[in-house]
């Protein structure tokens, strides 16, 4: 018995408004405002760097060029996630 192939990605994702301050990300419908003070992996990357992004799942997103990956949840709730790590000796 044979699979069926998979279906197309319903999941529209988009990249827009790319400043000197950060850009938009637009997924299922929804904006999510990524500034480079709170996501500093992308202040020097290239506008084709950042539009260069693939959505893996359904909440899982990833950068290959900038070697970046996030979870939507890490951008719907950065509080949950500080960018801040404790050096343990």
């Amino acid at each position: 018995m044979k699979s069926k192939k998979n279906g197309k990605n319903t999941s529209a994702l988009k990249i827009e408004n790319i400043s000197k301050t950060g850009f938009s990300l637009f997924l299922d419908n929804e904006k999510y405002l990524l500034n480079f003070t709170e996501y500093p992996w992308f202040k020097n990357a290239s506008g084709e760097e950042i539009l260069n992004v693939k959505l893996l799942n359904s909440h899982h997103l990833y950068w290959e060029s900038l070697d970046i990956d996030l979870e939507l949840d890490s951008i719907k709730n950065p509080a949950t996630y500080p960018l801040s790590f404790k050096n343990v000796v």
